[in-house]
C-alpha cells in the first residue's frame, strides 16, 4: 500500500524544526564568518564532482590507446562512476551519522585529490580502474550529502543554494571539458599530466572543508549526527517506507535517466564530434559548451522550480530540448555542432532540477537524507547500463546512428517519470 502523501508545500523551517535544537531551547551561537564559510565550502565540493569524469571524457581516446583498452573496456570505464555513486552513495547517511557530514564531506575531497594524482601514472587498465574509484567513492558520498547538508543548513533557502552548487558543479564539468586537452597541450602533451592536473582542485576542497570539519560542533545540523536531540519531534517514518513510495520511485527514475543522458554526453560526446571530422581541441570545448550551459541554468530552475506547485511542465522543456539535439547529433553531427552542444547543455540540467525535487518531495532533514539516498542510489544503478551499451552499439555497428537513437529513445521514458517525480506530494507527508 503506497503511503499517504500531501499537497502541502516544504516551508522554512522553525527554530524547533532545526537540526541539533530542541524545541524551547535557545539557538546556538554562529560565529558571523561561518554562514560565509559554509556556502563557499559547498561551491567548493560541488566544483569536485565532476573533472574527475568530464577531463576523461576529453581524452578518452589517448587514455584507451595508452592503456590498450578495447571499446567494450572503455564504455566500462565510462560506467563505472554510476557504479560507485550507487555503491557507495548508500554509506554517505550512516558516515555522516558516526562522524558529521562536514567530516565525511573532507574526507570525500581528500580521497578525490588521491584519486586524481594516482589513476594517470599506475600504467595499467586495473590500476586506473582502482584510482578513479578512488576518487569516484569521494565523489559519491559527497554527491549524496549535498542535497541534505543544503537542506539541514540553509532551510530556508533550499532552492537558491542548490541552485548555487548546482551551477558551481556546472562550471567544474564545463572547466575540466575545455582545459584538458589545452592544459595537457601546455604541460608536455602526456594524458597522464593532464588527467592529474585536477587533483589541485581537489587539494582547495581539502582546505575549505578542514575548519568546516574542524568547528562541526559550531555548523548548524552537525548535531544532530553526533548525538543531540532530533530535528524533528514527531517520530521519523520507518526506512522501508521509501520503497513503497511512488514519488520516491518516480524520482528515482527520473535521476537515473537523466544521469544516464549526462554520463553518456560526458564520457562519449567528444569521441562523436571527432568521428565527425571535428579536432580533439574543439570537441572538448564543445563538451565544455554543453556544461557551461548549466552554469547559469542551474541557478535560475532550482529557484523557478521551488517557487512551482509541480516541476512537470520544466521536465517536459528540458527533455525536449533533448530530443532535439539529438535528433541534430544524428542528422548532421558536424554541421550543427554548436547547436546540439547547446541543446543537450540545456536538456542536462535536468540534474539540478532532479536534486531540487530530492529537497521538495520531503519535509524533514531525515526526509531528505532517506530519499537522497534512495533516489541518488537507485538512480545512479539505473544508469550504469547506458555509457557501457553505447560503446558496445558504437563498437558492434561502426557508427553512431544507432547509439544516438538509443539516447534518444531513453529521454521518452525521463520525461514521464519527471512529471511523476514533480507532482506535489511529499514521502513523509504529516501535518
Amino acid at each position: 500500500m503506497l503511503e499517504k502523501t500531501t499537497e502541502e508545500s516544504t516551508g522554512p523551517a522553525t527554530l524547533s524544526e532545526r537540526p541539533g535544537v530542541e524545541s524551547g531551547s535557545p539557538a546556538p551561537v554562529v560565529p558571523p564568518w561561518l554562514p560565509r564559510l559554509l556556502a563557499a565550502g559547498l561551491v567548493v565540493a560541488a566544483l569536485n564532482l565532476r573533472p574527475a569524469i568530464t577531463s576523461l571524457g576529453s581524452l578518452l581516446e589517448e587514455v584507451r590507446d595508452g592503456l590498450h583498452m578495447s571499446g567494450g573496456v572503455a564504455g566500462a570505464l565510462t560506467s563505472v562512476p554510476q557504479l560507485c555513486f550507487a555503491v557507495f552513495g548508500i554509506t554517505a547517511p550512516r558516515l555522516a551519522r558516526r562522524f558529521g557530514p562536514a567530516t565525511v564531506v573532507l574526507a570525500g575531497m581528500a580521497a578525490i585529490t588521491a584519486g586524481l594524482l594516482i589513476r594517470p601514472f599506475t600504467g595499467s587498465t586495473a590500476g586506473f580502474l582502482l584510482a578513479s574509484t578512488l576518487a569516484l567513492m569521494g565523489i559519491a558520498v559527497s554527491n549524496v550529502l549535498m542535497p541534505v547538508i543544503v537542506k539541514r543548513w540553509f532551510p530556508d533557502r533550499v532552492g537558491s543554494m542548490t541552485g548555487l552548487y548546482s551551477m558551481a558543479l556546472a562550471l567544474g564539468t564545463s572547466l575540466a571539458a575545455a582545459a584538458t586537452v589545452p592544459l595537457t597541450d601546455a604541460l608536455g602533451g602526456s594524458w597522464r599530466t593532464g588527467l592529474g592536473v585536477w587533483a589541485a582542485l581537489g587539494v582547495l576542497g581539502v582546505l575549505v572543508w578542514i575548519p568546516l570539519a574542524w568547528n562541526r560542533a559550531r555548523v548548524p545540523g552537525e548535531g544532530a549526527y553526533t548525538g543531540s536531540a532530533s530535528a524533528d519531534p514527531r517520530p521519523a517514518p520507518a526506512a522501508f517506507r521509501i520503497s513503497r513510495s511512488s514519488t520516491a520511485w518516480a524520482l528515482a527514475c527520473f535521476f537515473g535517466l537523466q544521469g544516464t543522458a549526462a554520463y553518456i554526453t560526458m564520457g562519449w560526446m567528444p569521441q562523436i564530434f571527432r568521428d565527425a571530422g571535428i579536432s580533439a581541441s574543439t570537441a572538448g570545448v564543445l563538451l565544455a559548451v554543453t556544461m557551461v550551459m548549466g552554469v547559469p541554468l542551474a541557478f535560475v530552475i532550482p529557484r523557478v522550480a521551488a517557487r512551482m506547485r509541480t516541476q512537470g511542465p520544466v521536465v517536459v522543456v528540458l527533455g525536449l530540448c533533448g530530443l532535439a539535439g539529438y535528433a541534430g547529433l544524428y542528422l548532421a553531427p558536424a554541421g550543427g555542432a554548436w547547436a546540439w552542444a547547446v541543446l543537450l547543455g540545456v536538456s542536462n540540467c535536468a540534474f539540478p532540477l532532479a536534486l531540487t525535487m530530492i529537497g521538495m518531495r520531503a519535509r524533514t532533514g531525515a526526509g531528505v537524507a532517506r530519499l537522497s539516498v534512495f533516489a541518488q542510489s537507485t538512480g545512479y544503478l539505473i544508469s550504469i547500463p547506458g555509457p557501457l551499451l553505447v560503446g558496445v552499439l558504437n563498437e558492434h555497428s561502426g557508427g553512431w546512428g544507432l547509439p544516438i537513437a538509443f539516447m534518444a529513445a531513453l529521454m521518452v521514458p525521463q520525461i514521464v517519470a519527471g512529471v511523476l517525480a514533480g507532482r506535489d506530494r511529499t514521502i513523509d507527508g504529516r501535518g
